[in-house]
């Protein structure tokens, strides 16, 4: 359209252009941008969400130690469950030391028998609801023990994250069949401080409470992450055989869910699998299924050390081969680097295992079971400090990191009430990705930054010699001052809501105009104006 010169037909044109842009340009553009920008947030939330799960499956197991489950409550009281090293439920009850029913003797009673019944090296506790007072009862527990001169159990606070979407799951319906809903919560937090991978895969992943937006991403690819993320860590770390679920023995080359079933079964009934050759005493397991996934089993403490390695059954015969070798036994020879790094690979391959395979070996046997999981530590949460109205600028606290996402990392300091430590406050250096610094499950210490208890909000930072702000209270001042720009930031929210009001009603007017013929709604963005610029719409 030349509107320097126009024609009979300009103005018909020029209106048939602002048409097609309003109903149609304008409309394919805007729903085309959207759609991009939701993919690229999708995809960054699936990343940040795989890496908290990767962190979270491979935090240190407390080992095959028998657990004794708490999962904390005030009214309903709090869930009590007692599992073997293998995880299999061996009791359960229900305790009252909290209010309204105030029996915290007979709740120690209860407990005190349970301990000493089974044999309990481990005491389990929910971060949730009533947690710090649990946790108190715990430990009065084990100085009672401790007293009597018996050994105690040492006790760990873990997430109670979809603890209870588990037990009202499909899932846990056919596994504790004869437990009560509330009951099985207690039971996973048992399990999951004796083996965090193989208990948290039959979580739905976005109940798992690691991650950033993840309810907003679609199902479907935060479960094929979930999938390839436990598939990492199966081959980075294989499986405890005799701690696997059923869920994660599945994801095991060659075994099927109904043969994962039939391990577990057999495990239950039997004992704890001694060695690798147990498993084909498992009915349905025949010697091509074992080819394939004994490599990936792993049993600690059995009655072959190379069970407990990633060297394959298969392959224990060059094992024996560079025993004779050597002349030395099997134990002497484990960890012996001085020794092993003395060997040529070629020297003890053959047909069937070549220098690659052989050189694997001769480094497992450098580092036997080697785990890139770091050692089981649990965080001591500090005396008196159990709600958010405790906390004071300037304390430095121990806590454990819950989730991490792009602006910061989440800290749980036993307030009830996850910190902020923001990204900008994690080292002394610029920090482009929260997860250099820090991972979900590790233990850290954090200084109390800002509190505002109105709003349930702590300000954490990882530099121990930050300044510190004051505390904000019922009236909504701080302590130590007001926070400098808390007064413009509010005003500039008004402003923005102000205009957001504005144009919601200018747009409601332009669109009366419209509809009674006294005008028409000017298109907005930056191809409307390029037309605009061009001598459209005027």
């Amino acid at each position: 359209i030349d509107r320097s010169h126009p024609g009979p037909a300009t103005p018909w044109l020029a209106a048939t252009a602002r048409w097609a842009w309003r109903t149609k340009l304008m409309v394919s553009a805007s729903i085309e941008a959207r759609v991009r920008l939701r993919q690229r947030a999708e995809t960054d939330a699936v990343a940040v969400f795989a890496k908290n799960l990767k962190d979270l499956l491979l935090a240190a197991p407390a080992g095959t130690r028998a657990t004794l489950g708490l999962d904390p409550g005030f009214r309903t009281g709090v869930k009590v469950a007692v599992v073997d090293p293998t995880g299999k439920v061996l009791d359960t009850c229900a305790i009252f030391p909290h209010q309204p029913q105030k029996q915290w003797d007979q709740a120690k009673v209860t407990l005190l028998a349970l301990v000493s019944r089974h044999d309990v090296e481990l005491v389990a506790i929910g971060n949730g609801t009533a947690s710090r007072e649990t946790d108190a009862l715990a430990t009065e527990l084990i100085a009672d023990i401790r007293a009597a001169g018996a050994r105690p159990p040492a006790k760990a606070v873990v997430s109670e994250a979809g603890a209870s979407v588990y037990s009202a799951s499909q899932y846990a319906s056919q596994e504790l069949p004869e437990l009560d809903v509330s009951l099985r919560g207690a039971v996973s937090i048992a399990r999951r401080l004796q083996d965090p991978l193989a208990e948290l895969v039959k979580i739905e992943p976005k109940s798992i409470g690691v991650g950033q937006y993840q309810h907003d991403v679609t199902p479907g690819t935060l479960a094929r992450s979930l999938d390839a993320v436990v598939e990492d860590a199966v081959n980075a770390v294989g499986v405890d055989l005799n701690t696997a679920s059923v869920p994660l023995l599945s994801r095991v080359s060659g075994v099927t869910p109904g043969l994962a079933a039939a391990i577990v079964s057999h495990r239950d009934r039997v004992g704890p699998f001694r060695s690798r050759s147990g498993l084909l005493d498992v009915a349905r397991l025949g010697p091509k299924t074992f080819e394939q996934c004994a490599g990936f089993l792993r049993i600690r403490d059995g009655e072959d050390p190379l069970d407990a390695s990633g060297v394959h059954p298969e392959a224990y015969p060059v094992v024996r081969r560079i025993l004779d070798r050597t002349g030395t036994t099997l134990t002497e020879i484990i960890g012996d680097e001085r020794t092993l790094r003395g060997l040529r690979p070629a020297d003890f391959a053959d047909d069937r295992f070549g220098v690659p395979t052989v050189t694997d070996i001769l480094a497992e046997l450098e580092k036997p079971g080697r785990d890139p999981r770091p050692a089981f530590e649990t965080a001591t949460f500090a005396a008196g400090v159990e709600k958010v109205a405790d906390l004071k600028p300037g304390m430095v606290l121990e806590g454990v990191v819950t989730n991490v996402a792009a602006f910061g990392a989440f800290v749980d300091v036993g307030v009830h009430q996850d910190g902020l430590v923001h990204v900008s406050a994690m080292a002394d250096r610029y920090v482009s990705d929260p997860h250099e610094v820090v991972r979900s499950g590790q233990v850290v210490r954090v200084k109390v930054i800002d509190v505002d208890i109105d709003r349930q909000r702590i300000g954490l930072s990882l530099r121990l010699d930050d300044d510190v702000k004051g505390a904000r209270g019922s009236s909504g001042q701080k302590s130590g001052g007001q926070k400098p720009g808390a007064q413009k930031s509010s005003g500039g929210d008004r402003r923005q809501a102000g205009q957001r009001s504005g144009q919601r009603s200018g747009r409601g007017q332009d669109n009366r105009r419209e509809r009674s013929g006294r005008g028409q709604a000017q298109p907005n963005g930056s191809m409307a104006q390029a037309l605009r610029d061009a001598g459209f719409g005027r």
